[in-house]
């Protein structure tokens, strides 16, 4: 597979809906972690990122816009130990709730299916990254948008290359219906700090739908991570 820049990938699509990139930056030192989410209506673009422990979930900007909190209100990012959750939905509760348990990432995703939201179906996509930077992706979609069939599909990544990512999200493009994902996660080129590698990927997410994003640099010595959040809604 030819690697992408990040840049050209999201220029080219104005609305990969939310998206997970997993990797290992160029100076080999950090596992790479970065979600985004996009939004077409009132409803999707009223949020904003907030902190919460480790890890981080979304608020409505304006309590008194939002008009409905399913599928949109989550906590897109959790830590359970030495592991980083990070989905599009409430998976990532029973991901973690999962882990917790002893159990697997593909064991709890096998229990959740596509979002209900017809006609799009919308696909969940999961990650979870590991303390020696290993990562693992997934995607539960709808065969080609039909809601009584789904698949689920995992991809892992135990052996990550510095300078390289894993990009997986929600939608080929814009659309009516919106249409999934399709293939393998792409691979990404990743360089530079954390600062350079979230502005690379806010700069070029398409201006009228982004909301927010989340990037994390994690150790591979120490294990502390260092993160940031920019939302286009300034709380």
């Amino acid at each position: 597979m030819k690697t992408q820049s990040i840049e050209s990938n999201l220029i080219s699509n104005m609305y990969p809906g939310r998206g997970i990139i997993l990797g290992r930056s160029a100076d080999r030192q950090n596992a790479v972690i970065a979600y985004f989410i996009m939004g077409r209506s009132e409803n999707s673009r009223n949020r904003v990122f907030v902190e919460d422990g480790e890890g981080i979930r979304t608020q409505a900007f304006d309590p008194d816009k939002l008009s409905d909190p399913s599928l949109i209100i989550y906590s897109p990012v959790r830590v359970l130990g030495h592991t980083t959750i990070v989905t599009n939905g409430d998976q990532t509760d029973t991901i973690y709730e999962f882990l917790q348990a002893g159990k697997t990432f593909e064991a709890a995703l096998r229990t959740r299916t596509f979002e209900p939201d017809r006609p799009n179906y919308t696909p969940r996509v999961s990650g979870i990254v590991e303390a020696d930077g290993s990562y693992l992706l997934s995607i539960l979609k709808s065969a080609n948008g039909n809601p009584g069939s789904v698949q689920r599909l995992f991809f892992e990544y135990a052996s990550p290359v510095s300078g390289e990512g894993h990009f997986i999200h929600t939608y080929q493009g814009d659309g009516s219906p919106l249409p999934s994902f399709e293939g393998e996660p792409t691979l990404v080129g990743i360089s530079g700090d954390i600062d350079t590698f979230t502005q690379t990927i806010w700069d070029n997410l398409f201006s009228a739908n982004k909301v927010s994003l989340f990037t994390r640099f994690i150790s591979l010595k120490t294990g502390m991570a260092e993160t940031r959040i920019i939302n286009k809604n300034h709380l």
